[in-house]
């Protein structure tokens, strides 16, 4: 029983981990891409919020599948309530983390919001890996640093991708 908790927990931080990252990446990524490319405030603004959406339900989806198909394969390792739970964590984290990148874009000028939209999505990506990391006694700085890099990967090749069309 105490596995179980202990798997089901696990579960559930990956799906809030894995939501959070995804979207604040997947959002910023093509906001800046977007904005860069020279879009104007209100298609920048409606593309994130369709994205977000959209993607928050296709991550709890992908998520309750997956983990279902995973549950089926092990014997029901999960209740499948937990497996529910745990996408629900999913479209949670995903759309909370996705208002992030998009908020600037609400408040500002486009010039001004990419930058407050990157570099509100680098910090956050620091701080979910570094907060990981201290919860799971991992080198937070480690994981901070490194979320935060990869993360900003892939902002970069949003931003690339959108100044080639501009």
């Amino acid at each position: 029983m105490h596995n179980q908790t202990i798997s089901v927990y696990r579960l559930y931080i990956k799906n809030f981990i894995f939501g959070v990252e995804d979207s604040l990446v997947s959002t910023v990524g093509l906001l800046s891409g977007v904005a860069a490319a020279g879009l104007p405030k209100k298609e920048i603004f409606i593309t994130g919020v369709v994205l977000v959406f959209v993607e928050a339900f296709s991550m709890g989806v992908g998520s309750y599948l997956s983990e279902g198909f995973t549950e089926d394969m092990e014997s029901h390792k999960y209740k499948s309530n937990s497996t529910f739970f745990a996408s629900l964590i999913m479209v949670m984290s995903y759309f909370v983390a996705g208002l992030i990148p998009i908020t600037p874009y609400l408040l500002l000028p486009v010039s001004q919001a990419i930058y407050v939209s990157i570099s509100f999505s680098i910090i956050s990506l620091f701080f979910l890996g570094f907060i990981g990391g201290k919860k799971f006694e991992v080198k937070p700085l480690k994981h901070g640093l490194k979320m935060m890099f990869i993360g900003g990967a892939a902002i970069l090749i949003g931003t690339i991708v959108g100044n080639l069309f501009n």
